[in-house]
């Protein structure tokens, strides 16, 4: 197995222990501790793109009843995946306005609904000539193979150092769009960011882009009437770089990125505390000691440590809903960047899929409900039945 230098994405942390995995019960107490099994199940990854692409980081349909990918570039493209090739020219370039390296960039693309009728979409990118995360609207043209370039900002949100920017954007079957931020950067939070609930860093927003100007929020937030930003969904992230929505359940999945020791897999539900910097995972991070004590914290559905066989930075996935794979039908598929191994959750245990020499910034899901793969080295592969993996 292939490995690579850590260094090429910042937000990889030291590897300091040995591989011990947590699948959670229904408390802490509860937990059952192994090692991920490897599954005996055939998949493989079918590459759809080998050598065309530039850092993608991010992969989307729009819900129109088509075959199309969406394909997004760090750098700041746009790219359209249909009937097998990439189309010539981006469907939006905002290189010019785009910061990027390490955990800046364009990192995340949600197309409205109904897009179909509307053509509205949202981006989430730092900005080049302040650092500062940005929300903003854009919309098709009357080509549909292009965006137009005129934007709206919806927010602006300043980043105290260059990593954990966060970077999901995502519609939540409620019809809001949902925010991913990251606690601001450095280690160990060190402003505590996350567990103020006067800070939009180190959360998942929720906001309703049909109302309002530049946007409304939700009546049911849980800061509406409590003091904090009423945009604030769920406290207590580190860096929820993916998350998703399980398109039969409704419910809520995040990958959140862990700091030395410990990644995480929560389902989140709207008010909760994540626990970060009071815990990394399940386990006490500041306050070394009693930290379960200090408020009432959502445990994750599993965390599992930094260190053997190269693992240090989960990536968030999707519930796999699709029809090629029905032994995969219900079980949450996830990641690790830098181990390049694809996991499968269910039932309080998960499994290692496929070990690859991939580094995966992100899963993607078509229309249909199958999955996709992304290597930052700027291909995509598809996961499907197989006796191997057929990388390229």
């Amino acid at each position: 197995m292939i490995r690579f230098n850590l260094q090429s994405w910042p937000f990889l942390h030291g590897l300091a222990c040995s591989i011990v995995v947590y699948a959670l019960g229904s408390s802490p107490a509860m937990g059952l501790s192994a090692a991920p099994e490897t599954s005996t199940a055939p998949f493989a990854l079918t590459p759809l793109i080998t050598d065309q692409l530039h850092k993608p980081i991010f992969v989307i349909h729009t819900r129109e009843g088509n075959d199309r990918l969406f394909i997004v570039e760090q750098d700041g493209k746009i790219l359209i995946f249909e009937k097998g090739r990439l189309l010539p020219k981006p469907f939006l370039d905002i290189s010019s306005k785009v910061s990027t390296g390490g955990e800046r960039g364009l990192l995340g693309l949600a197309f409205h609904p109904n897009y179909a009728k509307n053509g509205r979409l949202f981006i989430n990118y730092t900005r080049k000539e302040d650092q500062a995360t940005v929300i903003a609207e854009y919309h098709r043209a009357a080509i549909p193979d292009q965006a137009e370039m005129k934007e709206r900002i919806l927010l602006v949100m300043p980043q105290p150092y260059g990593n954990h920017n966060g970077g999901m954007v995502a519609f939540g079957p409620d019809g809001y769009l949902y925010i991913g931020m990251g606690d601001g950067g450095a280690g160990g939070d060190p402003e505590n960011r996350a567990q103020n609930s006067k800070e939009l860093l180190g959360k998942i927003l929720r906001i309703d882009i049909d109302q309002g100007d530049p946007y409304g929020i939700p009546a049911d937030n849980p800061y509406v009437k409590n003091g904090g930003r009423p945009e604030i969904y769920a406290i207590g992230f580190r860096n929820p770089w993916r998350f998703s929505f399980d398109r039969q359940t409704g419910e809520l999945w995040a990958g959140d990125v862990g700091q030395n020791s410990w990644e995480e897999i929560t389902k989140v539900n709207k008010g909760e505390n994540l626990g970060w910097r009071l815990m990394e995972g399940e386990h006490c991070f500041q306050p070394k000691q009693g930290c379960q004590n200090s408020t009432q914290l959502t445990m994750p559905v599993l965390n599992y440590a930094n260190g053997d066989n190269g693992r240090c930075s989960v990536t968030g996935g999707y519930v796999y809903r699709g029809k090629t794979m029905p032994s995969l039908q219900g079980t949450y598929l996830f990641a690790d960047f830098c181990s390049g191994e694809i996991f499968g959750y269910a039932n309080k245990s998960f499994k290692v899929l496929l070990d690859t020499d991939l580094q995966i910034p992100s899963l993607g899901e078509d229309e249909t409900g199958e999955l996709y793969i992304l290597g930052y080295d700027g291909s995509i592969h598809k996961l499907t039945p197989g006796t191997k993996s057929t990388g390229p």
